[in-house]
């Protein structure tokens, strides 16, 4: 039986209201996974998901702010979905590219691209990285957009570039190992200068991580939920937010 319109927005207005304001996360991520499924299910190309799933990013992005999160990290593209068929990942580049595009345009909110963009072609990464770069002006919420990116791949990136700068700066082999430290390879990873993420939201029913953000979550909370990512409703991004805020975040202690 469909629920009415009105009752999910009673609904939501209940659950808005019992969100303490003192325990909104001000970092979330986002696994935006099921747009092939939810394709799959209708009959329709998988290209069609992803196109929808595209078009729902806004939309969440607004719930977001309205509740004062200040960074939201979108996990768009995986390492792992560069070995996709050709055709699918070509059409799935080109939506990714053209809702990074129309994310900058609205000049709403400042985008940063984390993900190797060496693994993409030229010209997408360079359309990624010039719409990214028409954002760092705007001074609203911060909008992580993961592409070519994989949590195993961001940590031995971030090492690399550890050792690069000691040996630049002289500094040798046994010297690094001496010295190292957690705040050494938190320095160089993508999401550098920011909080780890408080709460990290997948969607399509998946219970794991797949390797995001691997080194920045070892405090953060998560909420699995069964919706395909182009049905997620505001109601299912409510109640992550009011498990999150019913959680006694220890953090070890």
């Amino acid at each position: 039986m469909r629920i009415p319109n009105f009752l999910y927005a009673l609904y939501e207005r209940s659950l808005r209201n019992r969100l303490p304001a003192t325990q909104v996360p001000h970092h979330v991520g986002i696994i935006l996974d099921g747009n092939r499924r939810w394709a799959k299910a209708l009959g329709v190309a998988a290209s069609s998901g992803h196109r929808r799933g595209a078009d729902h990013v806004s939309e969440v992005l607004g719930w977001c702010e309205e509740t004062g999160i200040g960074i939201v990290t979108l996990w768009m593209l995986s390492t792992d979905n560069l070995t996709r068929a050709k055709d699918e990942l070509n059409e799935l580049l080109d939506i990714i590219v053209g809702l990074v595009e129309s994310l900058a345009e609205t000049k709403r909110w400042k985008l940063r691209v984390i993900g190797d963009m060496s693994l993409l072609p030229s010209d997408a990464a360079a359309r990624i990285l010039h719409a990214a770069e028409r954002s760092a002006e705007v001074e609203g919420m911060t909008v992580n957009v993961a592409i070519g990116y994989g949590g195993r791949q961001e940590i031995m990136q971030a090492m690399r570039d550890y050792l690069l700068e000691c040996e630049a700066n002289g500094v040798t082999l046994g010297e690094v190992a001496d010295s190292l430290t957690t705040a050494d390879i938190t320095n160089h990873m993508y999401t550098r200068g920011q909080p780890d993420p408080d709460l990290i939201i997948r969607t399509s029913g998946e219970q794991r991580m797949s390797g995001f953000m691997l080194w920045q979550t070892v405090h953060t909370e998560f909420f699995f939920c069964e919706t395909y990512w182009p049905d997620f409703r505001r109601t299912d991004f409510l109640r992550a937010l009011r498990d999150y805020s019913q959680r006694e975040r220890r953090r070890g202690k």
